[in-house]
């Protein structure tokens, strides 16, 4: 996928062809890929599910495995019969921001700015026209902003919490000013709850505590348990909602991994908090090097509230693939040009914090900067 295929700027097997191409050691801050190890739960059921029977290795339910389910429900305070389990919460979105669009209610999809690039181009796929909103100079979404660009032909509004790249957290008010916008535009929130585990401000709320026709909570384990190659999401759907949404999961994958769900389970049921704790404080230690040396530097950065991201604007460095380059060559450092994730802060880099190298990446851009 390139330059201009749905409206989707540099990507990052563009960017991580720049890292094979050099001829220097790169530090590789490019996507959210975690470098700490999943739950030992994780593994053991892994292993476990090797030795089951054959029925075993054949599809699940639709919707998922039904003590999966049930345990999601349980976590999470809402029905089973809303718990849709799929192949990652990228396809989660996409039957979210699908069902929205085929309800007949509007014909555009609101998309922050910037954004997690995946949302426009799955909008433009759809046939969407995608209304871009940007964000505050904290990196955060203004309801009244949103407001201001709703109107009776949205279908949907996207947000992710906490923002991918941004890094902002939102709270109880503004999540529900903006469950309440979609519901007096007609439209659905699609609350993208991926980075959930990675919240420092302890402010997060889910849209699932907000009670709505008009909202589509959706999530995974990529991110909290270091496991993005299982593919495992999910998606809570309100009723009026649920049917549609389960057919076009079933026409599009007919279900998630079997394996990959059993050990799911198996992790949610044994995996610590302390898990979770140890990789936010990792990420959030990494953050602090990293916003530092920027600073210092005198890079514009957001300080992240939370997620796994940095987003900067350094000094002379463009937010393209040009810029991304320059960094590779110059600084030894790959991270994702701002012009992937929107217009207002196409002159941003996004560096990721999965990474044991951080400090060595943080290290290497002090000493770029300081030479500009």
């Amino acid at each position: 996928m390139g330059e201009g295929v749905y409206g989707y700027g540099p990507t990052i097997m563009e960017v991580k062809r720049l890292v094979r191409a050099a001829d220097r050691d790169v530090v590789d801050l490019v996507s959210g890929r975690p470098d700490w190890d999943p739950p030992d739960a994780l593994r053991a059921g892994l292993r476990e599910y090797a030795d089951s029977d054959p029925p075993e290795f054949q599809y699940s339910e639709e919707r998922g495995l039904p003590a999966l389910r049930e345990e999601i429900a349980a976590r999470r305070g809402v029905e089973e019969a809303g718990v849709v389990v799929t192949c990652g919460t990228v396809e989660a979105n996409y039957l979210a921001m699908a069902r929205a669009l085929e309800r007949d209610a509007g014909g555009a999809v609101l998309v922050p700015d910037p954004a997690y690039p995946y949302y426009p181009a799955r909008a433009r796929m759809l046939g969407a026209e995608v209304r871009r909103v940007p964000v505050g100079a904290d990196g955060s979404l203004d309801p009244a902003t949103v407001r201001d660009r709703a109107d009776d032909d949205v279908a949907a509004i996207t947000v992710t919490n906490p923002n991918n790249p941004t890094g902002a957290v939102y709270g109880e008010a503004t999540v529900r000013e903006l469950v309440r916008i979609a519901e007096e535009c007609d439209a659905v929130l699609v609350s993208d709850e991926v980075y959930s585990h990675f919240d420092r401000s302890g402010r997060f709320t889910s849209a699932v505590t907000v009670d709505s026709a008009h909202r589509v909570v959706t999530t995974g384990v990529s991110k909290s348990m270091a496991a993005t190659g299982l593919r495992i999401g999910y998606a809570v759907v309100p009723p009026g909602l649920r049917e549609r949404t389960t057919m076009r999961h079933v026409l599009t994958t007919i279900a998630a991994s079997r394996p990959a769900q059993h050990a799911v389970l198996r992790a949610l049921r044994e995996t610590p908090r302390e898990y979770y704790a140890e990789a936010r404080e990792r990420t959030g230690r990494r953050a602090d090097r990293l916003v530092a040396a920027l600073t210092e530097g005198g890079a514009d950065v957001v300080r992240p509230e939370g997620s796994v991201y940095v987003f900067a604007r350094l000094p002379g460095v463009e937010g393209t693939l040009s810029g991304a380059r320059r960094l590779v060559e110059g600084a030894g450092v790959a991270a994702m040009p701002g012009a992937a994730f929107g217009e207002v802060r196409r002159d941003w880099i996004r560096f990721a914090l999965t990474s044991d190298r951080v400090g060595t990446a943080a290290d290497r851009l002090s000493a770029f900067l300081a030479d500009q």
